[in-house]
């Protein structure tokens, strides 16, 4: 009777102790992503007014100067587990070399050669692109200054990205095909952690099903067409602005 007492009791509470850790990990996220959001300020007000690198893979491997430094895969890439690429960087001056403000406590998912430490990326039109400038959306803004921002609460500036199509720190999207070529993050009860070039974060939910993906270990980028467009649309709305 005792034993059986003792299964119930711990059938009610685990579910609850699940969804504590869940909210704690979604609120350690969202303070992480506070804290990138503060480097980049920082970073900016010292340099000009000018924001961080933001560079795709082949700048990355080639000139590692950019906010975040590695380019990672699910393989057995030193850039999956070496803190250095997150150490030594753009940011290091303002982070207090910390890489784990890198990595939402919610992504679990290992490669090869261990536990990847990055999750975050970086909204492709905020900060300096190298040599992928105007590649990607040529119509649109980017945003190479914090001045040229034209609404700032309303353009994100880091979130957590899918782990299937997180590489480098250079979240794009084709903002006029409406196909997924960087899934973001759907860590937090089908939400995502999101900082703002105002500085506030928040918490975002998903509401399209095929957004909320599980891991697969597999590169899924440019294959997922947005349908319906709704999450699409969202973020599309808070990346950057067509040209005048």
């Amino acid at each position: 009777m005792v034993i059986a007492i003792i299964e119930i009791l711990a059938g009610l509470l685990l579910p609850t102790l699940a969804k504590s850790k869940a909210k704690a990990e979604a609120a350690s996220c969202n303070n992480n992503i506070k804290q990138l959001s503060l480097a980049w300020f920082l970073y900016a007000d010292e340099n000009a007014g000018f924001l961080v690198n933001n560079h795709g893979k082949p700048e990355t491997l080639a000139h590692r100067e950019t906010w975040a430094n590695n380019v990672q895969d699910w393989g057995t890439a030193d850039d999956n587990t070496n803190l250095t690429f997150l150490t030594e960087t753009k940011f290091s001056p303002y982070d207090n070399k910390s890489a784990k403000i890198y990595k939402c406590p919610s992504d679990r998912e290992p490669a090869e050669n261990g536990e990847r430490i990055r999750s975050v990326a970086m909204n492709a039109m905020v900060g300096d692109p190298g040599e992928l400038t105007n590649h990607f959306n040529p119509l649109y803004e980017q945003y190479f200054k914090m001045t040229e921002i034209r609404d700032p609460s309303s353009t994100f500036v880091f979130l957590d990205e899918h782990p299937d199509t997180i590489n480098d720190g250079f979240f794009v999207n084709w903002l006029e095909d409406y196909k997924w070529d960087n899934l973001p993050g759907s860590y937090h009860n089908g939400g995502v952690n999101l900082s703002f070039a105002d500085g506030h974060a928040e918490l975002h939910r998903w509401v399209v099903p095929d957004t909320l993906r599980p891991a697969r270990k597999g590169a899924v980028g440019g294959i997922i067409p947005a349908k319906p467009t709704t999450d699409f649309e969202w973020l599309k709305q808070r990346t950057s602005v067509k040209k005048s």
